[in-house]
């Protein structure tokens, strides 16, 4: 068996709780996590001519995938994820609701040394009938895909376990721990999330409560420890 460490990261577009665009915060915070999957939201490239997505992949010398759901302030808008191992496949699915902000979903599969790992890496909307129908498209997203060790992760901007998009996550994916990741300076909502499937493969959950991680973005980075078969 091997441990990977997974964390799901909303980058607030770079921006701190100083309200000051620092991309070099955020890479900072990252190299801090010392994870192999990064899923991440809130990401937007470029900004002021500097390249987000390019200054992501070349810091940390992983691979990227991105999901591009809005245009903003000349550069794109939405999910992406780093691997430390090679992508194989990525799937785009959109998640928009109605007239309600487009929301999506990277769907990403990784070899792991040989092994099999996927990943999807979303960031639902904010009202609750939205993201409960959102969370039903991706359950069916993974119900539909190969029975293997299975990674959701993002931020879900739900409040409380009680929800019902995560009791429905819950019973596909197993328990969800509710760990306050927002506001980062003094967090008080569990928004982030990281399902796991098989759930047994879940050993630890954490915040990463870093002095830089409280400044750099208006979220926590929250990170799984996993142990799965080599």
């Amino acid at each position: 068996m091997s441990r990977v460490r997974v964390a799901t990261y909303n980058l607030h577009s770079g921006v701190g709780v100083d309200r000051r665009f620092r991309p070099q915060r955020i890479l900072a915070v990252i190299a801090e996590l010392e994870a192999d999957i990064i899923a991440m939201q809130e990401v937007l490239s470029p900004v002021a001519g500097f390249d987000v997505h390019e200054n992501l992949r070349e810091d940390t010398g992983f691979h990227l995938a991105t999901l591009a759901t809005m245009q903003l302030a000349g550069g794109t808008f939405g999910n992406a994820l780093l691997s430390r191992w090679p992508i194989l496949d990525v799937v785009e699915h959109a998640l928009g609701v109605g007239a309600r902000e487009p929301r999506g979903a990277l769907d990403v599969m990784l070899d792991r040394e040989g092994q099999p790992l996927r990943v999807i890496a979303t960031h639902l909307g904010l009202g609750g009938a939205e993201r409960r129908e959102q969370a039903g498209r991706l359950l069916e997203i993974v119900r539909s895909g190969p029975d293997i060790p299975t990674v959701l992760a993002g931020d879900f901007n739900v409040t409380s376990a009680r929800g019902k998009a995560l009791r429905d996550c819950g019973e596909h994916f197993g328990h969800s721990h509710a760990l306050r990741t927002f506001p980062s300076i003094a967090p008080v909502l569990p928004l982030d999330r990281i399902f796991v499937r098989p759930c047994s493969a879940l050993v630890a959950m954490e915040v990463h409560r870093s002095r830089r991680a409280r400044v750099a973005s208006d979220h926590l980075p929250l990170v799984a420890t996993l142990e799965l078969p080599d």
